[in-house]
């Protein structure tokens, strides 16, 4: 129909439309109108050029305004992080040094709420939250000042008011963290607004442009060219974003890494000043029991009922099963004395095959297969020994229907790239002693797990969980490292590294020790204990071996009966006495009596004789509890020959 009436017109009528239009005619009018058409908008292009750039700058502005506000924020969060870590490692420990981080982050928390409150002044919403993280920060610091100031840093570990108050502080702790998120979520929208703003303003700017592209090819041109340019200075942004991403990712996980190794820290600590507490009296009543027993065994004449032996061997075993308990938490928390020589590890192990192979049931093929050329170590050996045995039960009793053994040796080199993702390694050559089975293995979360005091799988009564902890204990100890490799039904595989003896150092073989040779009436042993049971124990066992004994019960009395007793061969005392310890007694002992031999004892060393867990040089040690034999062969070597 539409092209019906066009065909009807009167030949003049589109011309004529045409021009009322100024497009049909090519009069000066038509041309002028053209030409302040393209003027308008050509200048209406430049306008929008101009309102979109600066446009732009705004939104870039906020942009960077956006990130500021992020940067305080998390500012304020890492160090309230910081206080609540400080405060809460200084509850646990009363260890000074885990004050640090709150002293350094005090003073500087009221500035970083200051500039946070600066940077959001235009946001009532952000004014409001920061009021109320404001109240929560000072409650904050009411708590720590009430957990500090009643935290006397020779009390008890944690008493009830300080878990209220431990409670309290991850209370506020919570809220600061919701408040703080909070505050993220809303600047974050506030940003996504703003950048949804410039994208709509971006869309109109183009469009205006697109329209006007014909007339004005060469503004077209420009705006080409700089929105190039922005697209660049985008993407630069963008990796430059992308990258501050990583390296936030990174910080976070070494700071979780970091906060796993403080754990672990507090956890060896807790368990270090748990161990300290007792193992000085406990293993003074285990010497009293294991000395008392094995001297009456001595005196047994044959004539009693043979019962009584028996009985008596069961409560020396039972008294050195107890012993062992105690020397492993000691283990644990790298507070055992060692007594560390050079040694060949083949050697030590194939000098074990036949206790092992007595220890693995019969149905558990053992292989072991050493290393040729193995450097040398410098360990304890009886603390090797018996890691390497623990390690053999443990796979025993992972295979109780068989299965297959191994013990290998080899040379190995930890590099700066393994050491970078386990703590505590130093990278360096080492000597590897592995023990893999064939059982069932062990999950992830066992194997998180495995080295944790009184953490065991096994059933009731077959297990102490402390097997794999003095593993770890001695190994770590000992400046080495272990590793666990298992997987549920292919088995399991624990490596021991010992650092690499440097070249030239004897090593010491091993042989049968002779029997401990009596000693001589002329020889004067002065015991000194603060325990009087123990004392007496200590003065019947050397009167058994033959020697002559005089005794004191503190270093005041043993000091005057030194003055007194001229001929006085061997000073055999307790480490850890009140008011002067033993080595402070054997200073002054020696002060009186040069060349004085001197021959410690004690449960609990407390670095009164060690030294990062190592034997000072020259120092003779009898760790409590002992038996007869063991004080004969101890009091015979600080005596430095046998008797006549």
């Amino acid at each position: 129909m539409n092209g019906e009436a066009g065909a009807s017109d009167p030949p003049d009528a589109r011309p004529r439309a045409l021009g009322e239009l100024g497009l049909g005619t090519r009069g000066p009018d038509a041309a002028l109108l053209a030409l302040v058409a393209g003027l308008v908008l050509l200048a209406m292009a430049c306008a929008g050029a101009v309102w979109f750039t600066d446009q732009q700058q705004q939104t870039a502005a906020w942009v960077d305004h956006s990130l500021e506000v992020e940067n305080r924020i998390t500012a304020v969060l890492s160090l309230l992080q910081d206080s609540e870590t400080g405060q809460r490692g200084y509850l646990l420990t009363r260890r000074p040094d885990f004050l640090q981080p709150y002293q350094a982050a005090a003073p500087r928390l009221p500035r970083a709420m200051a500039e946070l409150r600066r940077a959001t002044a235009d946001n009532p919403r952000q004014q409001e939250l920061i009021a109320r993280l404001g109240a929560v920060v000072r409650s904050r610091e009411v708590v720590i000042e009430e957990s500090l100031g009643a935290a006397a840093p020779s009390g008890p570990a944690l008493p009830p008011e300080g878990l209220e108050r431990l409670a309290r502080g991850k209370r506020l702790m919570d809220e600061a963290r919701q408040l703080v998120a909070a505050m993220r979520s809303n600047e974050q929208s506030l940003l996504a607004a703003r950048e949804a703003r410039a994208r709509n303003q971006d869309m109109v700017v183009q469009s205006g442009l697109g329209l006007g592209a014909a007339a004005i090819a060469v503004l077209a041109l420009f705006v080409f060219f700089d929105g190039r340019r922005r697209i660049r200075a985008l993407s630069v942004a963008s990796d430059s974003l992308s990258r501050t991403h990583e390296r936030l990712v990174a910080d976070v996980a070494a700071r979780e890494r970091a906060e796993g190794q403080l754990r672990q820290l507090q956890k060896m600590e807790a368990v270090g000043q748990l161990t300290g507490g007792v193992a000085h009296d406990f293993n003074n009543m285990l010497a009293i029991i294991i000395g008392s027993l094995d001297l009456a065994r001595r005196r047994l004449t044959g004539a009693e009922d043979p019962r009584l032996g028996v009985c008596i061997d069961n409560a020396i075993d039972s008294a050195n099963t107890a012993a062992q308990l105690t020397s492993r938490l000691l283990a644990f928390s790298r507070q055992q004395p060692l007594q560390p020589q050079p040694l060949d590890a083949n050697k030590l192990v194939a000098g074990m095959s036949e206790l092992l192979r007595r220890t693995v049931l019969e149905d558990v093929r053992m292989e072991t297969v050493l290393a040729g050329g193995l450097w040398r170590v410098s360990a304890d050996p009886n603390q090797l020994e018996s890691a390497i045995l623990n390690l053999c039960i443990n796979a025993r009793d992972a295979m109780p229907d068989g299965g297959l053994l191994t013990i290998e040796t080899s040379n190995a080199y930890l590099d700066e790239a393994y050491a970078a993702v386990e703590p505590e390694v130093a990278p360096g050559q080492y000597v590897m002693i592995g023990v893999t089975d064939t059982g069932a293995g062990m999950p992830p979360a066992v194997v998180e797990r495995a080295f944790d005091p009184f953490y065991t799988t096994k059933g009731v009564g077959k297990g102490t969980g402390l097997g794999l902890s003095q593993v770890y204990g001695f190994v770590k100890q000992s400046g080495g490292h272990v590793k666990i490799y298992s997987e549920p039904g292919h088995g399991t595989a624990v490596k021991l590294y010992l650092p690499r003896l440097p070249r030239g150092e004897p090593v010491e073989g091993a042989g049968a020790e002779p029997a401990p040779p009596r000693g001589h009436e002329a020889e004067i042993v002065l015991v000194v204990e603060d325990d009087d049971q123990v004392r007496r124990m200590s003065v019947d066992a050397l009167r058994e071996l033959g020697y002559t004994v005089v005794q004191a019960s503190g270093a005041a009395q043993a000091l005057e009966v030194l003055a007194v007793q001229p001929k006085v061969s061997l000073l055999f005392t307790d480490v850890v006495m009140p008011e002067t310890n033993g080595r402070r007694l054997a200073e002054m002992a020696r002060a009186q009596r040069p060349g004085l031999k001197v021959l410690f004892t004690t449960g609990y060393t407390r670095n009164a004789v060690v030294r990062n867990g190592v034997l000072d040089p020259g120092v003779a040690f009898l760790p409590k509890p002992f038996t007869v034999e063991q004080l004969a062969r101890k009091v015979r070597e600080a005596l430095g020959s046998a008797a006549d």
